[in-house]
């Protein structure tokens, strides 16, 4: 698979979280360290936060206060889409560093979720498009329901750790199951974290990560 097309799977975001529409990915997968081969096994997940850092650098700086008019249309249209849509949920606005973060809250959003986030990664880009028409700029707003992007990165940092423990104590390579760009980002840093190298193989939506034994 070329670069693009692994891209294309994360969409705009990632973060860092994210994603579709999302995200950070750390060489994707972890950031943009990519010198070998291992490492362009992972650009391939991270050309989605490159495109990302090149759309930052070619626009000025945001400031807070264009931040937090990029969450209030946001905010807008995704209360256009819960009428719609006849939900409930309470919209929470806030200013992460260089990102607006817009959060929903309720008891009946699993739907907003979907299989994997699927849905809300869906959303999420939707919701990016809708930014960008309004105020002209790129955005890189994240959009979170019903707390899913923290809970999920918790259990896959959980998942990356128990791995890398694995992998350790038999010296036999792990294979996960498969997982989007943003989810592979947040499997790879713990593994690094717990001192130890992954990669991904495999074409969307099967791509996952593989963590290494040590030498």
């Amino acid at each position: 698979m070329s670069q693009q097309e692994d891209a294309s799977a994360q969409g705009a975001g990632a973060d860092d979280e994210g994603g579709t529409i999302v995200a950070a990915e750390s060489s994707e997968d972890r950031g943009l360290d990519d010198g070998d081969e291992l490492g362009s096994d992972r650009s391939a997940d991270s050309d989605a936060d490159a495109a990302e850092s090149d759309d930052r650098a070619a626009q000025p700086r945001l400031s807070v206060a264009d931040l937090e008019l990029e969450g209030e249309v946001a905010a807008d249209y995704i209360e256009g889409l819960l009428d719609v849509a006849d939900l409930d949920g309470d919209i929470d606005m806030d200013v992460e560093g260089d990102r607006a973060v817009v959060s929903v809250v309720g008891a009946t959003l699993n739907e907003l979720v979907g299989r994997r986030g699927e849905v809300l990664e869906a959303l999420q880009e939707l919701t990016r498009l809708a930014v960008h028409q309004k105020t002209g700029n790129r955005t890189r707003m994240m959009l979170d329901v019903g707390g899913y992007r923290q809970r999920r990165r918790a259990e896959l940092a959980e998942a990356g750790q128990d791995a890398a423990e694995e992998v350790r104590r038999t010296g036999q390579p792990k294979k996960l199951w498969p997982m989007n760009p943003f989810e592979r980002k947040i499997v790879h840093d713990a593994v690094a974290a717990a001192g130890l190298r992954s990669e991904s193989e495999g074409e969307e939506p099967e791509r996952r990560v593989v963590v290494m034994p040590v030498g």
